[in-house]
């Protein structure tokens, strides 16, 4: 997709975020906002076994934590055009790694629950103001396609070394992760592409005769989509674990399949540039509702190989879409900081809702179910926007 030929995106001479410095920032600001969203699988473990946390209560905290990124990254979209982008940043480090510090020593359910949720408040501020400033870039979609193939390498090591730590120093992990970014302020663009440029009218921010409703649409489907990924991603390994799989097995599985994003990444964009966004997203949701509905029969060594290795792969290939997606209805990115939120809004209902169908007493099958139908009302949502473009705006319904 190339977003240079939108006229309301900038050129890269008078852009500040198409330069490599901002680039580069935004991307490990990314990796960093999102380290416990790509690493909930070991960490719920590690509540489990360190901390002696329920299932259900794993469930709760890992939707505190999601949440609260969520609420930030809201908080995020309402500041960000008339607060500095760094200042948004510095409170975002300042309370994420308050947080997780007072995390080390306070150990009980109730206090780690609202110190999560703090935590993934601050981690809401720096990954929005991130993904915003890709968003301002010049070619948002290949801005989110680095993002996410960097994500593969970040979710490979955290599988790999977050579970040779303790849980003390897997959150002071997080917190030199966070103050890592304070040298490199610098190269995050005070000012957003509006301001640097000529104003651009609030009719003009979104394609042309693409009624606002349908952003929200894409957002609200991809709150959907994250209810079945951090559903899914919080508790597949604890469900590997009730159903006697080998654990050394299922820590491999985990670290390999991260590696899955970079062909999910590749494929994506192949795919994108011959057949367009929302036909592969389609096909996609179906797939995933298949690989993930699959375990509703049980976790064996076999299932959690496909599945798992699978569920990396088409969680890329559906986040590219739905980045891309609202990059071509939104010009300049304006909605692009409201993506985390949606994401973390999902990673809330998610878990909790597993949680729920646990204390029920229900079991991990049924958790499957609820992801797996979560994936299916997502179809529906996109299935819907492609219907209604089809005909109407073929160019973007088949847009790459």
């Amino acid at each position: 997709m190339l977003m240079s030929e939108i006229p309301a995106k900038l050129d890269s001479s008078i852009n500040p975020f198409d330069s490599w410095k901002s680039l580069s920032i935004s991307l490990y600001m990314t990796l960093a906002g999102y380290a416990v969203l790509v690493g909930v699988p070991v960490i719920s473990t590690a509540w489990v076994n360190l901390l002696s946390f329920s299932e259900v209560q794993v469930g709760r905290v890992a939707g505190a934590d999601l949440g609260g990124l969520s609420v930030g990254a809201v908080a995020t979209s309402l500041l960000i055009s008339s607060v500095s982008r760094r200042q948004i940043i510095i409170l975002g480090i300042l309370i994420a790694c308050i947080s997780n510090a007072a995390c080390i020593s306070i150990i009980n359910y109730e206090s780690v629950l609202w110190l999560r949720f703090l935590a993934g408040f601050g981690s809401g501020l720096i990954t929005a103001t991130a993904v915003s400033c890709l968003g301002a870039s010049s070619r948002p979609a290949l801005a989110f396609n680095a993002m996410l193939f960097a994500f593969a390498f970040s979710q490979a090591a955290e599988m790999h070394f977050l579970p040779m730590l303790s849980m003390q120093n897997i959150y002071i992990t997080f917190i030199i992760c966070f103050l890592i970014i304070v040298p490199f302020l610098r190269w995050v663009p005070g000012k957003g592409p509006s301001q640097v440029a000529a104003p651009i009218e609030r009719s003009e921010q979104l394609e042309d005769n693409v009624p606002k409703y349908v952003i929200w649409l894409c957002l609200s489907a991809i709150v959907i989509t994250y209810v079945n990924i951090g559903a899914y991603w919080t508790y597949i390994e604890l469900a590997a674990a009730s159903d006697n799989t080998d654990p050394e097995w299922v820590g491999s599985v985990l670290t390999w399949s991260s590696f899955c994003s970079l062909i999910g990444c590749l494929f994506a964009t192949l795919l994108s540039n011959k057949f367009g966004l929302l036909r592969p997203l389609l096909v996609t949701l179906i797939c995933q509702a298949s690989i993930v509905g699959m375990l509703a029969n049980g976790v064996t060594n076999t299932s959690i190989l496909i599945s798992v290795f699978s569920f990396n792969c088409l969680w890329i290939f559906i986040d590219v879409y739905q980045m891309s997606t609202i990059a071509n209805f939104d010009k300049i990115g304006r909605y692009s900081s409201l993506m985390p939120g949606a994401q973390g809004l999902g990673q809330i209902i998610g878990p909790n809702m597993a949680a729920s169908i646990l204390g029920l007493g229900l079991g991990y099958s049924a958790v499957f179910v609820m992801c797996a139908m979560a994936s299916l009302m997502a179809l529906v949502i996109y299935a819907f926007i492609f219907l209604k473009f089809k005909s109407r705006r073929p160019e973007l319904a088949y847009a790459t």
